[in-house]
Formats: structure tokens, sequence, C-alpha cells
């Protein structure tokens, strides 16, 4: 088994831009299934040319649910390196739907072995920070306690710091809590991976993301926290008794607080993301013509290094070699 030593997420980036295009065709046109249906097409098609030997260990959905990329399938086209794959073609594909900010396209990439498998448990319980608090978090600590234990780090007031946290209803006694210690709140309606982004961002909107959200998006947030210095902790969420039986028989501890090293093993991680409508950490696509223009973040854990790219695509000229219609969201006509 041989582990990946270049920067493969300068090439995972071009997945990342293909299935941002793809789907941004589709940004407010009330079609959720066709913006993940172009994404998803574009992101296996490009995943497909890198010089990789592939597996999706975080993926949408198991084989006979294609055309999802599904958990297991292998992507690629090299025999080295082994690596694991965590994707999200469309982190917000009702965001792009309605045409609402926040949606992003991500893929992560670590060595073979190395990712958490959450199993049959869809959700998580989850707390996320950047850098300067990292060290200040408990995910079993009252909200109150990290609230303030953050605003310190920080050197802010409470009223100051900001926590961001999907809207739904199991967090209303979350909200409640938050409000009580005078801190802001952020609701979102999805794209709790571009939520997360944006705590580790220098004078981001966010200090805080807490609440219950989906484990593949855990494991791909953990990817990109590691690579940009912050810190997350989860905790399994099993949505009722049945769920919780099927995962003590399975060997997994309910109760076990799961640090960003559980999620993702190593120092060598890589990260990629496009935006696909604007967002608080990266732009969305933008149609000018025959030009496209995408915003994208490019990340390695190893090295530290978190590049930003702007590019600017001809439209024309990518139809000419790529099997991916960035037209129509249709794909594989070449």
């Amino acid at each position: 088994m041989v582990a990946p030593d270049r920067n493969l997420a300068l090439e995972l980036v071009r997945t990342t831009e293909a299935a941002a295009m793809a789907a941004g065709r589709w940004m407010g046109r009330g079609d959720k299934n066709a913006v993940d249906g172009a994404a998803v097409n574009a992101m296996r098609y490009m995943l497909n040319t890198v010089s990789m030997s592939g597996r999706v260990v975080i993926g949408e959905g198991e084989k006979d649910e294609a055309p999802m990329l599904f958990n297991g399938e292998q992507l690629g086209c090299a025999d080295v390196p082994d690596v694991d794959i965590a994707v999200d073609p469309v982190d917000g594909t009702r965001l792009t739907s309605l045409g609402l900010s926040g949606a992003i396209s991500v893929v992560a990439v670590s060595a073979r072995g190395t990712m958490f498998n959450p199993k049959n448990i869809f959700y998580m319980n989850k707390l996320v920070t950047g850098t300067e608090a990292a060290q200040a978090i408990d995910i079993n600590a009252p909200v109150a306690d990290n609230i303030r234990n953050v605003a310190r780090c920080k050197q802010k007031s409470v009223q100051d710091i900001t926590v961001v946290l999907l809207d739904r209803p199991r967090h209303e006694s979350l909200v409640r809590d938050i409000r009580a210690t005078g801190a802001r709140i952020r609701l979102i309606p999805d794209g709790d991976v571009a939520g997360a982004l944006s705590t580790c961002k220098h004078e981001g909107a966010f200090d805080l993301l807490m609440g219950i959200g989906g484990s593949p998006e855990a494991v791909i947030t953990a990817c990109a926290i590691k690579c940009l210095g912050g810190n997350m902790q989860c905790k399994l969420w099993p949505r009722n008794e049945e769920e919780a039986a099927e995962s003590r028989a399975q060997g997994l501890d309910l109760e076990k607080v799961l640090t960003l090293d559980d999620l993702v093993k190593g120092d060598n991680v890589f990260f990629a993301a496009t935006g696909v409508t604007d967002g608080e950490f990266l732009r969305g696509v933008r149609y000018e013509g025959h030009e496209i223009r995408t915003s994208s973040l490019v990340m390695r854990s190893r090295s530290g290094t978190i590049r930003f790219i702007e590019a600017i695509h001809k439209s024309k000229k990518l139809a000419s070699i790529s099997g991916v219609d960035y037209e129509g969201g249709t794909v594989g006509k070449k």
C-alpha cells in the first residue's frame, strides 16, 4: 500500500470546480435532484482522471442507489497512491435549487484506512471552532461553558460570539441555551460544512458551529478543520433506539467523544472545495458568456498550506476536451 506523497489537492480541485460548474446551472430552478445529478456525474468523471487508487468511504449511498457516488466505489486512474475519499458533490443541493447562499462542492482524500466509517449512524452532534480557541471546546460541557471559553480565547465578550447551527426543530433546546448566554445565532437551512469552515476564517462571521448534522458531512468537515488548524469534536447521534441498538451491535460506542484524529487519522489530509452559490467562505459560480469563473479552496494538512484559487474557465474549450457539458448540466456526451 502506497501513501500519497504529492499534493493531490491541486488535482482534486478540478473535480470540485467541475461539479460546481455543472450544478450551478441549476441554481434557483427548483430541482434539487437535477443539481445533485449534474454535480455527481461531473465529479465522478473528473475523479476518474486523478492519478490515484481511491475508494469512496464517505459517499452518498450504497451501490444500488446509483448515480450517486456510492460507498465503496473505486475511483482514479492509477494503482497508487491508495487513498480514502470523502465526497459531497454539493453540500447544499436544496440551497442551490432555491438560489440561496452557502452551497459548496467538496472532496477530501487521505491515506487508505484513515477515515472514520459511521456505518449506520446518519447523524452526529458536532462542535467546531477555529485556531484561536481550538483547545477550549468540550462537547460534554454545558453550552454556556463552551461559549464563554471560546470568547475568552478570542478576547471577545460573550455578546460578540456568533454560533452557527442548522435550522431544525431538534435544536430548539440548543437555541434556548445559546440565547440565554447572550451570544448571537445564525440559523442556516442547510450546508453545515460551509458553516464549519467559516469558524476558521480570519475575521469570519462565525465563532462556533454547534448541533446535530449529517455524519458524512462530519468526516468531510474534520478533513477541512485538520487542514485549517481548528478543532472539532463529535458524538454519534442515533435517531431512535433501533438505530442505537444496531450501532452497539456493530461495536460503536455512542458515548465516545470523537476527536479530529478519530474522524481522520494522520497528518496527510487533502481537501478541496469550490463555491456553488455565494457564501461566507467562497463565492459561487459566475457564468459570463463564454467564460465561467469559480472560487476554490485547496488545502493539505501536512504542509499547512491554504490556497484560494480564482479560476477562469473557457467553456467551449472545456467542452472540446471534457466529458462534462457545462452549458446545460448533462454529462457524458463525449
